[in-house]
């Protein structure tokens, strides 16, 4: 089992059969803390890419400046449910899920998420200390 950490990452969209839009990376930003999970998208006009919440069932849009697209995955990056939330919105707790991507509304359909495709999620490679 991976430990997450926050940081920056990529995410892959279609490593499963009919994907759509296979192998499309997008930029990925992993809040894995407690409180980068707090804060999340919160406080933010927009996205570049998208953000991965984990641990994570479920999300809101309290604060929210924008309306998101939330894709539910469970331990194998397999999306269970993918929805639209507008701001001021509590989203449903998925009982499968561990992770949750977020993106821009809109987003998730124009990179073929939807149930049942694999999602690949990468941190980005951790960077060694410059010594002197």
């Amino acid at each position: 089992m991976r430990t997450w950490r926050d940081g920056d990452g990529t995410l892959t969209v279609g490593t499963a059969p009919g994907a759509g839009a296979g192998g499309q990376a997008v930029p990925l930003r992993i809040a894995a803390s407690y409180r980068a999970r707090t804060k999340g998208l919160l406080g933010r006009d927009g996205i570049e890419g998208a953000m991965m919440l984990t641990p994570c069932g479920s999300v809101h849009t309290f604060r929210m400046r924008f309306p998101i697209d939330v894709a539910y995955l469970d331990r194998k990056f397999t999306v269970l449910a993918v929805t639209t939330m507008k701001p001021g919105r509590l989203g449903l707790p998925r009982l499968r899920a561990r992770h949750v991507v977020e993106a821009e509304a809109g987003a998730m359909e124009r990179w073929g998420v939807r149930p049942g495709v694999r999602l690949e999620l990468k941190p980005a490679p951790a960077t060694a200390p410059e010594t002197s």
